[in-house]
């Protein structure tokens, strides 16, 4: 098998290259500085060069507050960029996975989001993911939707990882308490991802267990690796966020649990993901 990465260059993207080449299979990593996934003719070009079986597309633009100003790029990468692709991988009979967010949600539910929930975005980066999935679901059936959310990955940019670094720097750090939802481990995403590549195609929700807020998160993470820097919770008023943030993005993976594709809790996960980064 052939499996060809946009977006490989991400912490997801190089999470799917590190388990899928330690089962054997060839993957063919392309970051957004090798190919530009809203080029169409530069798509055909390289599936045509490699012949892959199956497409993942990593590559977003996932700075939220940034896609309220670069509305035009939000577009063009989270949802024509997946269009061009969804549409060359038909054209090539290779089997297509997009991943998505929980952005797509309004958040404004207080139980958790199953697959065919209606989906309301409050921002530009949710509303360019969204219209993404639509894109690719209208253009071709043997595609793949998986939706996360509150990512994080090793030697990244991410929450997990600013936590700590803030932690080396202050005594003291404010973090929301009033914003609910699931941390999830790119290795857990990917071991996933990996089974699904046996089911059917569609939407699918896969996130670790349980759930918590940014506050609860950034409190376990620094507990774990014995930091006393002070965590203060605020409100998402009180933070100042520019831009509106889903207040309960929680979720649910019934999808998988029917296919009997188990998940961890996401203290384990985030646990284990510690222990690798930083060696405790």
């Amino acid at each position: 098998m052939k499996i060809l990465i946009t977006g490989a260059d991400g912490q997801l993207g190089k999470e799917i290259q590190n388990l899928f080449g330690k089962d054997g299979i060839e993957t063919i990593p392309y970051g957004k500085k090798q190919l530009d996934i809203t080029n169409r003719k530069e798509i055909n070009e390289v599936l045509n060069q490699h012949q892959p079986n199956v497409m993942i597309n990593a590559a977003a633009f996932t700075k939220v507050d940034l896609c309220e100003v670069e509305i035009e790029k939000a577009y063009l990468v989270n949802a024509i960029g997946p269009f061009n692709l969804a549409i060359e991988a038909k054209k090539m009979n290779c089997r297509f996975f997009h991943i998505s967010t929980d952005y797509v949600f309004d958040g404004e539910k207080n139980t958790p989001y199953e697959v065919d929930d209606f989906t309301s975005p409050n921002t530009i980066y949710g509303k360019s993911k969204k219209l993404g999935e639509e894109l690719i679901l209208a253009i071709n059936d043997d595609s793949t939707i998986i939706r996360t959310s509150w990512l994080y990955g090793h030697q990244a940019d991410n929450f997990v990882n600013t936590m700590v670094n803030l932690s080396n720097k202050l005594d003291e750090i404010r973090v929301v308490d009033d914003q609910i939802g699931c941390p999830t481990y790119t290795k857990d995403l990917v071991l996933t991802l990996q089974s699904l590549l046996n089911e059917k195609p569609g939407i699918y929700h896969v996130t670790n267990l349980g759930n918590c807020s940014w506050y609860e998160f950034a409190c376990e993470i620094l507990h774990f690796l014995d930091r006393k820097t002070n965590i203060v919770p605020v409100t998402t008023k009180e933070y100042g966020a520019k831009t509106r943030r889903p207040m309960y993005s929680v979720l649910s993976n019934k999808k998988l649990v029917d296919l009997q594709i188990h998940q961890r809790d996401w203290k384990e996960a985030l646990h284990e993901f510690l222990k690798k980064e930083y060696g405790n």
